[in-house]
């Protein structure tokens, strides 16, 4: 049907089929106090041509990853996403789906998820994956609250190190489930072993930790599995899958749990969201794990199926027995995952991690030969490093952005204590000769 432009004719017709006179009918509930007085102060009505171009003089005036040189990270990062992804994630049948509710009859979708599950458990060493949760943070909270209810122990200690906002979003988890978080301090980029020590009791949880952490820094997750374990405690590893293409899964280490954040999996940064919440457990906690499970059986016919094997929420079984209220999982991300994973595959993931590593170790050390810059901390990173300058980071950050240069976070923006510093990210998309102007520029502003 054509579109109408409302007229008063159009507006009696309607008011008369609904079966009032006036307008005022609708509204006569509303007392007269809460009720707009005055006419809205709006524009004359565009046409949908002249309201196209208007959004998109708007959207001209966004600084973005497509034409600036990213150097942004601290969670999201800019990785390349191959065509294909977002091809096959908007065919119709993939993209209008929501999360199956009557899981049999969505053998694809269930595929999918199946999928995703193998191969998360393959990356991170793990022996069971769950469909997904909502992001990085939500799913370290939620391993915060399986570790609390397997141990049956009040008290779970958490790394410094671990991204900020994952902090907040763990302490909102556990303050309302009465659990006690305790922060360990870092030393040097990575967690103080001793004060862990100290703090790791027969009384104790276990612990949330994050590698690569926050700074970007390599924690020593073997001995900080080995101090947990020895009180009975568990570990939650919240990593960046990315990394697994070239270190070892944390599961190789001896966590529990392993979780992270899956927009590098072929998500773009979309300001921020929605991303995809990955998380793995060992055999023993398979039960108390999160969100739902898909698993592959046969049906009567003897031909292979897909069903949703466990469903821990509390719309699925007793209230008394919810692990967890999520409602959902991040289908359309973790099927961007699974195809990302699938395309780059065994040789393609370890090479893009390489590069990650080897272009971020190079403009580590050309940015450290300039006068009065240094980093951070001196242990080992893999594409992210906190950078300390001689002069204030936001001056940096404002003129490397006149240069088309996101050039990374500031660190006083965060509850370190931290000032005139850097954390900067670097990804395979990045070129020498991007690398090699930032370094000009801040060789400029020093001089």
């Amino acid at each position: 049907m054509p579109f109408l432009p409302m007229t008063e004719s159009n507006r009696q017709e309607m008011l008369t089929a609904i079966g009032i006179s006036e307008f005022e009918e609708l509204i006569a509930c509303i007392p007269d106090e809460v009720r707009l007085s005055k006419d809205l102060n709006l524009p004359e009505a565009l046409s949908e041509y002249d309201v196209t171009r208007l959004l998109q003089s708007l959207a001209a005036k966004n600084e973005h990853a497509g034409d600036f040189a990213c150097f942004l990270g601290g969670g999201a990062y800019d990785h390349f996403i191959p065509a294909a992804v977002g091809h096959l994630t908007s065919r119709s049948e993939f993209y209008t789906a929501y999360t199956p509710y009557q899981p049999e009859v969505a053998q694809g979708n269930l595929q999918a998820i199946y999928e995703y599950q193998t191969m998360i458990c393959r990356l991170t060493g793990m022996d069971a994956a769950n469909a997904s949760m909502y992001d990085g943070a939500s799913a370290l909270a939620e391993s915060a609250l399986l570790i609390q209810g397997q141990t049956r122990r009040e008290t779970v200690l958490i790394s410094k190190s671990v991204h900020p906002y994952y902090r907040k979003v763990v302490e909102t988890y556990c303050n309302r489930a009465g659990i006690d978080l305790i922060e360990i301090p870092f030393h040097d980029g990575v967690t103080d072993l001793d004060v862990l020590k100290e703090k790791c009791l027969d009384t104790t949880a276990g612990l949330l930790v994050q590698s690569p952490n926050f700074f970007g820094m390599l924690e020593p997750v073997d001995e900080m599995v080995e101090v947990v374990h020895a009180t009975g405690g568990l570990v939650s590893v919240s990593t960046d899958p990315i990394s697994l293409g070239i270190l070892k899964p944390p599961g190789e280490s001896g966590a529990d749990v392993v979780t992270g954040e899956g927009q590098v999996l072929g998500i773009p940064l979309n300001f921020g969201g929605p991303y995809l919440g990955v998380f793995a457990v060992k055999q023993p906690l398979i039960r108390r794990m999160p969100g739902r499970l898909v698993g592959v059986t046969q049906d009567t016919d003897g031909k292979r199926g897909f069903v949703l094997t466990l469903q821990t929420r509390e719309q699925h079984i007793r209230r008394e027995k919810a692990t967890s209220s999520i409602c959902t999982n991040q289908q359309l991300c973790a099927l961007s995952a699974t195809i990302y994973m699938a395309l780059m595959g065994k040789q393609g993931l370890p090479r893009v991690a390489e590069l990650c590593l080897q272009k971020a170790h190079y403009l580590a050390e050309k940015l450290q030969s300039l006068s009065g810059v240094e980093l951070l901390f001196k242990g080992s990173f893999f594409k992210e490093f906190a950078l300390r300058l001689p002069i204030p980071a936001q001056k940096v950050i404002d003129r490397m952005r006149s240069e088309n240069i996101f050039a990374g976070i500031d660190l006083g923006r965060f509850d370190y204590d931290i000032q005139n510093s850097l954390l900067i990210a670097v990804t395979e998309k990045r070129k020498r000769e991007e690398m090699d102007h930032y370094v000009s520029i801040l060789r400029d502003m020093l001089s």
